[in-house]
């Protein structure tokens, strides 16, 4: 969750100048510009995002809980912000980090200014700082522990600034999951997404930072979405009366992730069929016994080139990691946890190689480490529901046999 500490909620952009603020690094590089959002300070692993658009949809995903996210985009708010194109609940970015923000919205769907928004959600930011120059130190050291000051905050001298900085947890050891996911479950019926008739298909999702587009994508294409906590357990599963089994995005460290480890082996003991994306990703990793890994600076934004290595296609995707799953990348291989069978890489980044999908040989299971239901982003993964769909059906016409 964020780490906020003695925030203003008053808007700083109205009515008076900007306060001063900087972005302390753990290494010690200082960032120095103006408030923007709410006043205070904030804790958090400092990351950077490439997306051009879509900033509402990258502030309202889970996945960054506890993370200050730098855009690299220049100019950031014009469009403001919408009660329709947030992805979950509320605002989890630890803090925002921009250049050059709107100084008004425009746009026919705005409803509020951007920075209206941080200050009501309490989320710290800075703007008016080189973030081209913050993506390059990160690239070229890793992202790291940072904190965001602003106002009387940001007067006090460097080092108490650096101490607040390394006094804070680092993303490695984090468990997150639990702290954003929903506490009751919820059901998504295709019929409100357009899809007229019966539901083909029944599928039990676990929200371990879910993406409101995600059982969307699921609903419009007649799959009824039965989404339950991080904390289910496999009773909860079979309740559900599935047809399939879905694992979403999330925050935090998958070493972490043992509970749905174990949750995730019960399934697929049973052969129901699995997808997972991005944290699900991982915790399919896990649960064949492969490692898992941090990134130097990870994968986030839009723009991330991924090759199906079954077709040899390309694909623009969204992503938002900063661990990957250490699997071999060559051939099919007997999964550690040798009762799964064989598994092969499916996707790989065109940019670094890292792990992009998992597919089982033996047992119905995929994953990806992206996000097929891209909101903001391309839809060029969009055929991985589909793919589901047809494992559900391949898996239900064997039964039936």
């Amino acid at each position: 969750m964020t780490e906020n500490a003695t925030i203003d909620r008053t808007n700083p952009q109205q009515g008076t100048a900007p306060q001063p603020a900087v972005l302390v690094l753990e290494d010690g590089k200082m960032f120095r510009g103006r408030s923007y959002g709410a006043m205070g300070s904030t804790l958090g692993e400092v990351v950077f995002a490439t997306g051009m658009t879509g900033y509402q949809e990258t502030i309202t995903d889970p996945s960054y809980a506890r993370q200050i996210v730098v855009q690299t985009a220049p100019h950031i708010g014009n469009t403001g912000v919408n009660s329709e194109d947030a992805e979950s609940r509320r605002i989890w970015v630890a803090g925002y980090v921009v250049r050059d923000p709107a100084r008004r919205p425009s746009n026919w769907r705005s409803e509020r200014s951007l920075d209206d928004e941080l200050v009501d959600q309490g989320i710290v930011g800075i703007q008016g700082v080189d973030t081209r120059a913050i993506t390059r130190h990160l690239r070229e050291h890793k992202t790291m522990r940072a904190a965001i000051f602003s106002g009387d905050a940001a007067r006090r001298s460097d080092s108490e600034l650096l101490d607040d900085v390394l006094a804070g947890a680092p993303m490695e050891g984090s468990r997150l999951a639990e702290e954003v996911s929903v506490d009751e479950a919820y059901t998504v019926e295709p019929s409100d997404h357009g899809w007229t008739g019966e539901p083909r298909f029944t599928i039990a999702a676990i929200d371990l930072g879910i993406k409101a587009m995600t059982p969307h994508r699921f609903a419009e294409r007649g799959v009824r979405v039965h989404v339950l906590p991080a904390t289910a357990t496999v009773e909860d599963v079979t309740a559900a009366s599935p047809d399939g089994f879905f694992m979403s995005n999330g925050p935090g460290d998958p070493a972490t992730a043992d509970a749905q480890v174990r949750l995730l082996r019960s399934v697929l003991d049973t052969k129901l069929p699995y997808f997972g994306i991005c944290f699900g990703n991982q915790i399919l990793g896990r649960a064949l016994g492969f490692g898992t890994y941090k990134l130097r600076y990870g994968h986030r934004g839009i723009n991330q080139p991924v090759m199906d290595r079954r077709t040899g296609k390309v694909e623009i995707t969204s992503q938002n990691h900063g661990f990957a799953v250490d699997a071999p990348l060559e051939g099919a291989t007997l999964a550690p946890e040798e009762r799964y069978g064989r598994v092969e890489v499916s996707h790989i980044s065109l940019n670094d190689q890292v792990v992009e999908g998992l597919a089982c040989l033996d047992i119905p299971a995929f994953s990806v480490q992206y996000h097929p239901e891209a909101a903001a982003g391309p839809h060029d993964a969009a055929y991985l529901f589909d793919r589901f769909i047809d494992l559900m059906e391949t898996t239900k016409t064997q039964e039936a046999k």
